[in-house]
């Protein structure tokens, strides 16, 4: 999918914002951690390689993607700094890994005996330990034994970290994150503590548990103003939304009472109101969970109406307006704020899922020291 340059809606990602945030979370930090950002799934949305050059320049020290692809795309881009796949890689990839100094993650004790046979040339891999949240990672004692064999006896696979993730770090319930902690010490006393990089520190266990048993951070949703908790935990400093997602108006009528709107007729107009359609639709990643949400122009609430559609929405107002009037989904409208998190909650999700969710269609605007900028 390629961005739609010649129509109105997309996306503004403040750069300053995600220089902020970064900062603030550096100043943090003791002199032994060092801050990964977390830049998977676009960078959350708001675009892999601007976000990543971004964090760079602010002090980040090296990046964390999901996928070799990912990965791939940075050193693409001429990014020369460590970057670290956090999931799963096909053994057969590894060449591609190592012939790109992209650090892989061993996902389990089987991946770890495949690497051993097939490596040919030296790699750099951390080992996830799975202490509870279910999904990839070393468990029992006993494959991390074997494991800790293989690594001790193949000197091309350089063993420079261990890492797990808690699933719950965000929740005012710490007791899951105690058992999760306890699991992991049991893993450190069997590999011991002298790689390089131990980390269990997302941007929740940044922000609420001191970067535990971390010298390296991977400073993620938090990286782009969003609280990883929602609003369950109060953050350390004030983290600054970074995107904004905005549109225009491009048509608007005066309906009279009793007319319905969208498919499905889900809605009536209650007197004679003005309607304004949108150029953004589910499409576009604004799903049609998001009919009743207020959406802001001219500094006020107006309401979306009727089910939204693919590519287009409509939304009621006070009064008319002309077409190309601004209207902001999320971000500032005439000191008016919509959060990315209200969304969320309109729609019963997450933040994450509101951002990742954001489609290719939309171009993304970068925007530093208030301007428009082109990012090399």
């Amino acid at each position: 999918m390629i961005p739609s340059t010649y129509r109105s809606s997309r996306l503004k990602i403040n750069l300053d914002a995600i220089d902020f945030n970064i900062k603030e979370e550096i100043k943090r930090l003791n002199s032994s951690q060092t801050l990964y950002a977390v830049v998977k799934a676009n960078g959350y949305g708001h675009g892999a390689v601007a976000t990543a050059k971004t964090a760079i320049k602010a002090g980040a020290r090296g990046l964390c993607v999901s996928n070799l692809n990912e990965a791939l795309e940075l050193r693409e881009a001429e990014i020369k700094e460590p970057i670290i796949v956090l999931s799963y890689v096909e053994i057969e990839y590894i060449n591609k890994a190592i012939q790109h100094d992209i650090t892989l993650t061993a996902t389990s004790l089987e991946w770890l005996m495949l690497l051993d046979k097939k490596v040919k040339s030296p790699i750099k891999i951390h080992l996830k330990i799975d202490t509870g949240m279910g999904r990839i990672g070393l468990r029992e004692e006993s494959e991390m034994k074997e494991a800790k064999k293989i690594l001790e006896n193949n000197p091309l696979i350089e063993f420079e970290g261990i890492f797990t993730h808690f699933s719950k770090a965000d929740s005012q319930d710490f007791s899951y994150v105690e058992l999760q902690k306890k699991r992991f010490v049991n893993a450190l006393d069997i590999f011991g503590r002298e790689m390089k990089y131990i980390h269990t520190s997302n941007s929740a266990t940044a922000l609420w548990h001191g970067a535990w048993e971390s010298n390296l951070i991977r400073f993620g949703d938090a990286m782009y103003g969003m609280n990883p908790s929602g609003n369950e935990l109060e953050e350390p400093f004030k983290l600054k939304q970074a995107l904004s997602l905005e549109t225009k108006i491009i048509h608007i009528k005066k309906l009279p009472r009793g007319e319905k709107i969208g498919y499905g007729a889900t809605y009536e107009t209650l007197e004679s109101e003005w309607i304004a359609t949108l150029p953004i639709g589910y499409a576009d990643g604004l799903v049609r969970d998001f009919q009743g949400f207020h959406v802001l122009v001219d500094g006020k609430k107006c309401p979306i109406v009727g089910r939204i559609c693919m590519d287009q929405c409509m939304i009621r107002l006070d009064q008319e307006y002309k077409t190309g009037t601004i209207v902001t989904i999320f971000g500032e409208n005439k000191g008016t704020f919509n959060s990315i998190q209200s969304g969320a909650e309109f729609v019963k999700t997450i933040n994450y899922e509101i951002t990742c969710g954001l489609t290719d269609r939309l171009p993304r605007i970068y925007i530093k020291n208030g301007q428009e900028v082109e990012l090399n």
